[in-house]
């Protein structure tokens, strides 16, 4: 949900898959990582709110070379080159339930992947986050591990601010044209996370309570200087599931593999090392 949209970077091209969400076709911008080393474990990159696989910059290739494990990135439907949203289409507040239960085990199946065999990963930011954790609450047996950056398990004050801040930086500013860099179709994808997250109904969201069934070795970062939330959502995740590790990074927001990207690489690194 990070409003300053950098430079769209040169990545490397990306695939896309069709798949069949809810009756309707859906096609999936993604992109592989050392996909040549099969052996290796599989990490799933999810994006926050606004984001998509271009928006990752070149973290995710960072990441894995430096834990020597795959990639794969995707953009969510409504994102990036992904399908946009239907005309007409509001998002309710389930969708974060929907992407962890419906989207990404209909991604993995179509292409191939075995939570199980594949050890899989997760490592997700802001709503990225939390579809990890719900996927890892889900799915407790799929998961080999998850790490999530400034993940969300509730909704507050500090958050239904800055995002009113980001509708209004979407109509006045240029955000729109710099998010147009990144997505095929940009309303969808601002409209889609803008509407309901300011909707009255999603103001009562939270999924502390679900996230007991986890049992996954678990990792949760968050910057102190975080405009989209508070260290409750940390926190709150590590009071119903005690395995997991809390982090706080110092002089960083709501981006932290932007902010502290070498740093946070070094944190992931070390937690990774630990559960194998």
């Amino acid at each position: 949900m990070d409003t300053a949209v950098r430079k769209a970077p040169v990545v490397a091209s990306t695939e896309s898959v069709e798949l069949d969400w809810a009756g309707r076709p859906v096609r999936v911008e993604y992109q592989w990582l050392r996909r040549e080393d099969t052996q290796a474990p599989l990490m799933v990159f999810l994006h926050e709110g606004l984001g998509s696989v271009s928006m990752w910059r070149d973290f995710p290739a960072a990441l894995c070379e430096a834990l020597g494990c795959r990639g794969l990135v995707y953009s969510r439907p409504g994102y990036g080159l992904s399908t946009p949203r239907a005309s007409g289409e509001q998002w309710r507040p389930d969708f974060m339930h929907r992407q962890a239960r419906e989207v990404l085990p209909a991604l993995l199946s179509a292409l191939d992947i075995d939570p199980i065999q594949d050890r899989l990963w997760l490592l997700g930011h802001s709503d990225g986050g939390s579809i990890a954790l719900l996927y890892a609450a889900l799915f407790p047996d799929r998961l080999s591990g998850a790490i999530v950056l400034a993940p969300h398990i509730l909704v507050e004050d500090v958050s239904i601010e800055s995002i009113a801040e980001a509708r209004t930086a979407y109509l006045d500013t240029d955000l729109r044209q710099r998010l147009a860099r990144h997505h095929r179709d940009p309303d969808s994808a601002f409209w889609g996370w803008n509407d309901i997250w300011l909707h009255p109904d999603f103001r009562s969201w939270r999924i502390d309570q679900e996230l007991h069934t986890i049992t996954c070795p678990l990792l949760a970062v968050q910057g102190v200087n975080d405009r989209y939330g508070t260290m409750e959502q940390v926190h709150g995740i590590a009071r119903v599931a005690p395995q997991c590790a809390v982090v706080e990074l110092a002089d960083c927001g709501h981006s932290p593999h932007l902010e502290q990207r070498d740093r946070l690489i070094e944190v992931v690194r070390n937690f990774y090392s630990s559960t194998h």
